[in-house]
């Protein structure tokens, strides 16, 4: 059966760092990687006799697997890494982990144990079975684990990584479509392990481009060949070394080659970019429009790029903000750029998304093609659209489909995205500054208070009239709420508080747009059902949920007060969280295959931990345990069993009473000087032994047929209790014996309905329904808190203080107090 990615990616990352010690996860990604490489081309060896990359004898992830448990385990593991990278050309990219340094992997029986233990771990996973390749099950692992490493790496050293939803944005802002062709090139100066390459070429379509890139750090540009190959890019350029002062890439006459694309995260604000060159006399002639300076070299790079690009070049580069507003030197280099229309927009990011620094940093689009009749800069604020994600930021689906959407578009929203007219940057009041708070204030209106109001009640008009996106879809609403009040341009509350969120629910302009936001979804639904119910083995994934998310994001587009972006939010949510592993197991094994219960092996060695969704009862300790990936037991139950279910829950109520009896019980007596104060144990508990024990020895003490009887009604209770859980066991195992029973008698048909009717859709629309929850608590939570900041005007409040001042005195004066 095949992996669910989820399954992988998180065994993978939890196993791999048991076994890391204390190195630094910067040098363990190395052998961690190594060995992922090692286990997957050994797979798609055995599976694909075309595979591009030859597996020769002694140098397969087989022979390490002979290993575990060898003395010379880190040696040998060497030799056959060795074997692999001589047969494929691959010296100096696989064998950068040295597997026999003691100093890392500890010495003798250390090195051997965990070297076994990582073997293990790698050959419990069959990537043989996973036959879904469009949809790059290890290239995503790798990302996966590249993200988690350059995390745990610090700041220092996780700058090798991009994060994969920043590289998206680039690769679709930077102008490359299904329709770039494969000849078209993509290249990127500072590629660190390959990621903006490899996310710019997959816009591309299937043909992908020609791909070319250059790294200074030997170990990440080894990551960056791996990366590429795990990919599916084995032909892609990669070079090792300094690119400002050795590019690679040169055409015959020694000009620097240029390309169609370029996408570019260089090292921010480089303090030694000057070495090995002479800036002010460029060989290259990069620095045209003004040489960059000596201590920051944020526009070294940038000027690198745009001098490799062609005439009709597009290219993204992640910057510093700090490129956008300093002056000197690089204020006369970005007059420059925007006098000859180079820029083409500029996309501000929230801070700390990047793991070498906290900064916030921005997207700067090049587009040399149309610059001679660029009049405007596209700019877009998305400093705020983000999620926390450990210590880091990270952008959402929504965020980065939002921030695609808007540039792709020139769309211009408020306090979001502006084009700003050349002639407003070059205005001597912004003198070229291209701050983009200068241009876009993103900040929210502020909520101003009426003093009036405040002075002698009633809640402004003004502030009601703010809320009229609710009043344009609930004309009626409004009066259902407030009244007017006693002085023109305010107005009362005329239901309370507690009562307004029901008011609001039970309005009938709110039920019919709750009825329209079903329609919508009912709509959606139906177009996309035939294309659920015909996943096969080997569909890709990755176009199902393309499909039925863009659909979505335009069904949705026009409905007011709901944001489309949040309701897309939610199917990408549910995508990552539950969908995508299930679509991923159907296309891999097929329904009936991916539907069927895998047993849950106990064993204390298996690295891969997992819980069990049902356990049925039988010999031996626990029973048999089953993990149910497609189709819970729940769904199982809620379709063909719920009149066993709801003999459970009959049962399980009497249960609960039961303990509630009982608990009711000894909370009255357990107490100090209660009838039950001598049967609690050691342990300050009331149990059947301490009660039968306190029993016993009230046979020889007098005048104790009071404690006695409470102590027998207390065991009368905790029989009641214990034949009650009986009673539900017995059920219950009658029930998870059903269930595991109609697992075997589900017909294809049965299966597609469980998981694409009960399962995927249901929950997809419980999940948009909790939008519109939302819609009803913003507008609930605002009407109340205006309701409650005018409540109590100014005159009421100083004479609520008189009242309570009074008070006070008297209590004062009564003990012969005096308040001054």
């Amino acid at each position: 059966m095949a992996l669910k990615k989820s399954q992988l990616y998180s065994s993978l990352w939890q196993s791999c760092d048991e076994l890391r010690g204390g190195m630094d996860a910067s040098q363990y990604k190395d052998y961690i990687l190594t060995l992922l490489f090692m286990k997957y081309v050994t797979d798609k060896s055995d599976s694909d006799p075309n595979f591009l990359i030859d597996v020769p004898d002694g140098g397969s992830f087989h022979d390490m697997v002979k290993l575990k448990g060898d003395k010379e385990i880190g040696d040998k593991i060497n030799k056959i890494i060795s074997a692999l990278a001589e047969e494929n050309d691959l010296k100096g990219i696989i064998d950068q982990a040295d597997f026999n340094d003691n100093t890392k992997l500890g010495d003798g029986k250390q090195m051997q144990d965990r070297l076994s233990k990582l073997v293990a771990i790698f050959d419990g996973l069959d990537f043989q079975a996973n036959r879904a390749e469009g949809d790059d099950l290890l290239g995503d692992a790798y990302e996966y684990l590249m993200r988690h490493f350059a995390t745990e790496s610090g700041k220092s050293k996780g700058q090798f990584y991009t994060p994969a939803e920043v590289s998206r944005i680039l690769a679709k802002v930077v102008g490359i479509t299904p329709e770039t062709r494969q000849d078209q090139t993509i290249y990127d100066p500072t590629c660190g392990s390959g990621s903006l390459l490899i996310k710019a070429a997959d816009e591309a379509g299937s043909g992908g481009m020609t791909i070319y890139g250059q790294e200074y750090d030997n170990a990440t540009w080894a990551l960056a060949e791996m990366n590429m190959i795990l990919h599916g890019h084995p032909t892609a350029e990669l070079w090792q070394g300094n690119t400002i002062a050795d590019p690679h890439f040169k055409e015959s006459n020694g000009s620097l080659k240029k390309f169609d694309f370029a996408v570019a995260n260089p090292p921010f604000s480089s303090k030694n970019w000057t070495t090995g060159i002479n800036a002010e006399h460029d060989e290259f002639q990069r620095f045209e429009y003004g040489v960059p300076p000596a201590k920051n070299g944020d526009y070294a790079f940038l000027l690198h790029v745009i001098s490799s690009l062609k005439s009709t070049g597009k290219a993204a580069v992640i910057l510093p903000h700090g490129v956008l507003f300093r002056g000197n030197k690089e204020a006369d280099i970005r007059r420059n750029l925007i006098s000859r229309g180079l820029i083409k927009g500029i996309i501000g990011l929230p801070a700390n998304l990047f793991y070498g620094t906290g900064i916030p940093a921005c997207i700067v689009v090049i587009d040399k093609e149309h610059a001679h009749a660029r009049s405007g800069i596209f700019m877009i604020d998305a400093s705020k659209g983000f999620q926390k994600d450990g210590n880091k930021n990270r952008l959402r689906s929504q965020d980065i489909h939002k921030i695609v959407d808007v540039f792709r578009n020139q769309i211009e929203l408020p306090r979001y995205s502006r084009l700003v007219p050349v002639s407003e940057i070059a205005d001597p009041a912004n003198d070229y500054n291209l701050n983009i708070p200068r241009y876009i204030d993103s900040s929210e209106p502020e909520d101003l208070h009426d003093l009036d109001a405040h002075l002698n009640g009633g809640i402004p008009n003004s502030d009601l009239d703010a809320l009229s996106d609710y009043w344009d879809v609930f004309p009626t609403l409004r009066d259902a709420l407030f009244q007017p009040g006693n002085r023109e341009g305010y107005s009362e509350a005329r239901v309370e508080a507690q009562q307004v969120k029901p008011t609001i629910l039970a309005h009938p302009e709110f039920a019919a747009y709750q009825q329209r936001v079903t329609a919508i979804f009912d709509e959606w639904r139906a177009a996309h059902t035939d294309r659920l119910l015909g996943l096969q083995v080997n569909d890709l994934p990755r176009e199902v949920i393309h499909e039925l998310s863009e659909d979505l994001l335009v069904r949705f587009a026009d409905l007011p007060l709901l944001s489309r972006y949040d309701v897309y939010q939610r199917l990408m949510d549910y995508w990552a969280e539950v969908m995508q592993d299930d679509v991923y197991l159907i296309a891999a094994d097929g329904w009936e295959e991916a539907a069927k219960p895998r047993a849950v092996i106990d064993d204390k060695d298996k690295k891969i931990k997992e819980t069990p969704d049902l356990v049925v009862a039988g010999k031996g300790r626990g029973g048999k345990k089953y993990k149910m990936d497609l189709i819970p037991p729940a769904l199982i139950v809620a379709r063909y069993l719920a009149a066993e279910q709801a003999a459970i829950d009959t049962l399980q109520a009497k249960q609960d009473e039961a303990t509630q009896a009982l608990e009711e019980y000894t909370e009255e007596h357990a107490v100090e000087e209660g009838l039950l104060e001598e049967a609690l144990n050691d342990k300050g508990k009331v149990t059947k032994g301490s009660v039968n024990d306190r029993l016993k020895a009230l046979k020889h003490e007098p005048d104790s047929d009071e404690e006695e009887t409470a102590l027998k009604r207390c065991l009368e209770l905790m029989d009641a209790e214990s034949d009650a859980k009986k009673a539900v066991k017995a059920v219950q195992e009658k029930l998870d014996a059903a269930v595991l029973k109609k697992y075997g008698e589900l017909s294809e048909d049965e299966i597609k309905t469980l998981a694409i009717d009960d399962k995927w859709f249901e929950s997809i629309q419980t999940a948009i329904e909790g939008e519109v929850n939302r819609i009803t608590q913003r507008l609930d939570s605002r009407v109340k808190e205006l309701d409650e900041r005018y409540r109590n005007t100014l005159p009421t409040l100083e004479a609520s203080l008189e009242t309570l001042g009074a008070k006070v005195q008297g209590h004062l004066t009564e003990m012969g107090q005096t308040w001054l």
